[in-house]
């Protein structure tokens, strides 16, 4: 038997069970959680029947429901079958269930989705552009990822900052991670002509640290390195990476550039070490996995006060926890306090600078200290993908539609696989939802929730824009996610949350009532 989280592939169509869609080669239809547990109970016991019970219990979860309940669902889906003249792909066993008798399925199929974005290659940009791979932890201890994570991260900060390189962010370079890669391959699908890769081993206080950069369009090496240093180098080394990266493009790369690269860093390794811990439950944006990244991030701040990216993170944890576990204004003012914080001590750090100005525009509701903040991180940091997505964010919910799209396009350009595509895509969304693109808002909202399926607000969207399309069934389907994922969701209280502008808020709101979410 596969999992409730297999894809499966039957005829012309895909279900995904997690995001709740069904598709119709590359056309997505919102099923609701019933129909979805439906299809995949009998997707699992395919040509064999299925008993009424079984499917209650996988439907209803053994509640007792009455048998037409039951017979509506299969009717529903037959319905959506039926677009392939599909209708007797179920067959209904007389007094005793029913069983998939449709073409053969294919389960626990990859999903593609962000390959699928990169399969043509993109076109190199107008300057020096490079992607920075996941190095490989050689260290033989799994703890350690987190730190050698955490080196390229740095590396990619640090390159980011010269003005005439065009940088992938991180968020992209690490779709590959643990993969065997081709590296012209990453080249075509990231659209950069070098790609630098290498490994990390640390022992103790000992760090060796190899690097080597190739042209993607050759896969001729362009530069190699090893260095062997104790861990309290550790900054000299990322910088001395990066310097060589640049050298090796631009041999006469000036001493202004140098000095981009060579940033100021925390003092306090510890506070840096622990800040890397907690970076990928920051980036998670689950309520739960943020609190346990808090913990980290204070005893960071303990140990260094004047951390900014600490402090940037912090508010972005208080964000999520305001925003998706109740609203309590104890997290907003949390949010707020961090972010002047890192806006204070972080004047020349893009990420501190874009996490704070993304909670002064959501939580503080200050957009115009927002893009200040944000435009300080363009200016320190122009490759910064998640300055763009998170900026059209703003924008969106500001009702400012077109420069979100274009800031949402430019941050998923510099970040074609980014972890947070999904923002960038209700971005568009809504932006496309308020001048009244009704279809493309709904392409834009079903991207987002392919792109994280956890994320509730992905739905509301979608709900939104399918309602204004007729398609009733389909967005009561996705208001009925969006309350599962989040059950005090009221989307009234939701956008005097983000501040969200009059206009938008009544367009969306008029059609989130007819998808049934509650004001």
């Amino acid at each position: 038997m596969t999992s409730g989280s297999d894809i499966y592939k039957f005829g012309p169509f895909r279900l995904d069970p997690i995001a709740g869609i069904l598709y119709r080669g590359d056309e997505p239809t919102m099923l609701g959680r019933r129909a979805v547990a439906l299809m995949g109970r009998l997707l699992e016991n395919a040509m064999t029947p299925v008993s009424k019970d079984a499917l209650v219990e996988a439907a209803w979860g053994g509640l007792a429901v009455a048998d037409n309940n039951l017979t509506v669902q299969i009717a529903a889906l037959r319905r959506v079958l039926a677009k392939e003249d599909a209708s007797t792909w179920i067959e209904t066993i007389p007094r005793h269930g029913y069983r998939y008798v449709g073409p053969a399925i294919v389960a626990n199929v990859p999903d593609t989705s962000a390959t699928d974005q990169g399969a043509s290659a993109l076109a190199l940009p107008d300057k020096p552009s490079i992607a920075v791979l996941p190095f490989s932890n050689l260290s033989g201890d799994p703890e350690q990822e987190y730190f050698a994570d955490g080196m390229v991260d740095d590396i990619i900060t640090g390159l980011a900052r010269i003005k005439w390189l065009f940088v992938i962010a991180r968020n992209s370079s690490f779709a590959y991670k643990g993969r065997t890669v081709d590296v012209k391959q990453v080249g075509r699908e990231l659209g950069v002509r070098y790609v630098l890769e290498g490994s990390v081993r640390r022992s103790g206080g000992k760090l060796r640290v190899i690097g080597q950069m190739i042209d993607a369009s050759t896969g001729a090496h362009v530069w190699a390195q090893r260095y062997d240093r104790s861990f309290g180098d550790i900054f000299a080394i990322q910088d001395e990476i990066a310097l060589s990266a640049v050298g090796a493009i631009a041999p006469s790369m000036r001493k202004a550039e140098i000095e981009r690269v060579r940033r100021k860093r925390p003092e306090s390794l510890d506070a840096y070490d622990l800040a890397l811990q907690a970076q990928p439950d920051v980036d998670s944006g689950m309520p739960e996995q943020v609190t346990r990244a808090l913990t980290l991030l204070e005893r960071a701040i303990a140990l260094e006060p004047a951390y900014a990216l600490a402090h940037g993170n912090a508010a972005m944890c208080h964000h999520c926890l305001f925003l998706r576990a109740g609203l309590w204004e104890a997290n907003r003012a949390a949010s707020i306090r961090h972010a002047r914080l890192a806006i204070l001590h972080g004047k020349d750090d893009a990420a501190a600078l874009t996490l704070a100005g993304f909670s002064m525009g959501m939580d503080a509701h200050d957009r115009g200290a927002a893009f200040t903040a944000l435009e300080a991180a363009l200016a320190i940091s122009p490759s910064s993908a998640l300055t763009y997505i998170l900026g059209s964010v703003i924008l969106g919910w500001g009702g400012d539609a077109e420069r979100a799209i274009e800031w949402s396009e430019r941050g998923m350009r510099l970040s074609p696989f980014d972890p947070w595509a999904f923002a960038a895509f209700d971005a568009q969304a809504m932006s496309h939802f308020l001048r009244g693109r009704y279809e493309d808002s709904c392409r834009a909202a079903y991207k987002s929730v392919q792109a994280n399926p956890a994320h509730s607000i992905t739905y509301v969207q979608l709900a939104a824009a399918l309602a204004r399309l007729g398609r009733l069934d389909e967005a009561r389907a996705a208001a009925a996610r969006v309350l599962e994922l989040q059950p005090s969701f009221r989307f009234g209280r939701q956008f005097a949350g983000v501040n969200c502008a009059q206009e938008l808020a009544s367009t969306l709101g008029d059609a989130l009532r007819d998808a049934g979410l509650p004001e």
